[in-house]
């Protein structure tokens, strides 16, 4: 009796067996080969494409609308608006204000023939057709005086890939020696590269390359 016992009780457990294998089987599924290890779903791999958020009804921040300056041509105001946007110190009227400082101190460098006066105010360029001028009259300083400048208006602003130039009219009177002060009107372009960190502005271009101003 007991060897019969023993198998009745074998054979029961191999029953239990295979129907907690069957459970598992259906529960956990079968493994084929191909399944994705534990965390791979955290693993650094292309990032899913996802569509972009809805931005509808957002106040997204913007730039600071730019006023235009006294004597310049209201049209102009998307221009201006344009560079400012990319460049947040740019402010028109203080623009002008310091054009007009860098058209004083460079006609005086010029006219004194000291040329290393306008270094940081006029791009190379600039800077070499001014020593070619000085070069030319052998260093003479001329007795020149810039009396007033009347009016500085900016008649152009743009952007050129990562370089905004703005463009400025000066009405002015100078006198030569003691004579009379002469009307005199220059067009001068100052040009910035947005993405340095030097705030300055450059002369590059006058309103004609082989007319010196005062020449």
């Amino acid at each position: 009796m007991s060897d019969g016992s023993s198998w009745i009780e074998i054979i029961l457990l191999a029953m239990l067996a295979g129907f907690i294998g069957l459970r598992l089987v259906s529960v956990l599924g079968k493994r084929t080969g191909h399944e994705r290890p534990v965390g791979d779903s955290f693993r650094p791999g292309a990032p899913e494409v996802v569509s972009a958020p809805v931005t509808r009804g957002l106040d997204l921040p913007q730039s600071a609308v730019v006023a235009v300056p006294p004597g310049t041509d209201k049209d102009l105001a998307p221009a201006l608006q344009a560079v400012a946007d990319v460049d947040s110190g740019f402010d028109p009227e203080r623009f002008v204000g310091g054009a007009k400082a860098a058209y004083r101190l460079i006609l005086e460098g010029f006219w004194s023939g000291n040329a290393g006066t306008m270094e940081g105010l006029v791009s190379d360029e600039i800077l070499e057709n001014f020593g070619t001028a000085i070069e030319e009259r052998e260093g003479a300083r001329l007795d020149n005086k810039l009396v007033s400048v009347d009016s500085a208006a900016i008649t152009r602003a743009e952007m050129i890939g990562q370089m905004a130039e703005v463009t400025v009219r000066f009405d002015a009177r100078v006198a030569a020696g003691n004579g009379e002060p002469e009307a005199t009107n220059d067009v001068w372009t100052f040009s910035r590269h947005i993405g340095s960190g030097d705030p300055a502005w450059l002369l590059i271009a006058t309103d004609d390359d082989d007319n010196i101003p005062g020449n």
